[in-house]
């Protein structure tokens, strides 16, 4: 059994399934967005990072759905980096449901190359999502990458987190949470930080609390 599910053609399936269920999910919650001006001018299609923790990762894609109802809304591609492992592949057809195209990658083995595919695709005016503390943690501790891809592409990181009243806890590294339909959610967003190209690594404690603060803002907000 365990060596069928990890087929390819098993997975294709399962993702297939998940993101059909998550698109279930996101749309019979009941939404609400705080700070929606720090959300607006980026979700219409201004160059970014939005940057989220791991746990969070099922429920961010309803930042694109919101974005795609603002009024000055344009079509963007937004990508997210993702592993070459059978995980990664997992996630890039997933998030494909939602708009997001996957650009496979590291920001930590082979980095450089991952950062650079991920500085291109915003200097050809995409948006990125990332998850500073993925794919394996330490959990909510943000790693360089993330300000290392702002400062190389001269572009803002928007802290972002959700959450749902209904959800089923995971006993993951990363404590991620599947949301249950009909619930009610929060999507929290926090000012920009710009970030230096002399001095990257000054922001890195700076998002990795900007971070947190939205997450304890959205856990506060909506508790399960």
């Amino acid at each position: 059994m365990k060596s069928l599910l990890r087929t390819s053609q098993v997975q294709a399936l399962l993702a297939r399934v998940l993101g059909l269920y998550l698109a279930i999910a996101l749309r019979t919650t009941r939404w609400t967005v705080h700070g929606r001006e720090h959300f607006d001018h980026y979700g219409a299609g201004t160059p970014a990072v939005f940057a989220f923790w791991h746990e969070f990762l099922p429920l961010i894609s309803k930042l694109v759905l919101i974005a795609r109802t603002l009024p000055l809304y344009r079509p963007t591609p937004i990508y997210t980096l993702v592993s070459h492992h059978r995980d990664g592949r997992f996630i890039g057809t997933v998030v494909r449901r939602f708009g997001i195209e996957p650009i496979f990658g590291s920001t930590s083995r082979g980095g450089a190359a991952g950062l650079r595919s991920l500085a291109l695709a915003l200097a050809r005016g995409g948006q990125i999502g990332i998850t500073p503390d993925g794919p394996r943690g330490p959990r909510r501790q943000a790693a360089p990458g993330v300000a290392q891809l702002a400062a190389l592409a001269g572009v803002p990181v928007l802290p972002c987190a959700a959450r749902t009243s209904r959800r089923i806890q995971l006993r993951t590294w990363d404590r991620m949470a599947l949301p249950l339909p009909f619930g009610r959610g929060v999507l929290v967003c926090g000012p920009a930080i710009f970030v230096s190209r002399d001095d990257w690594q000054a922001a890195v404690p700076a998002i990795t609390a900007a971070l947190n603060q939205v997450a304890d803002q959205a856990d506060a907000l909506c508790p399960a």
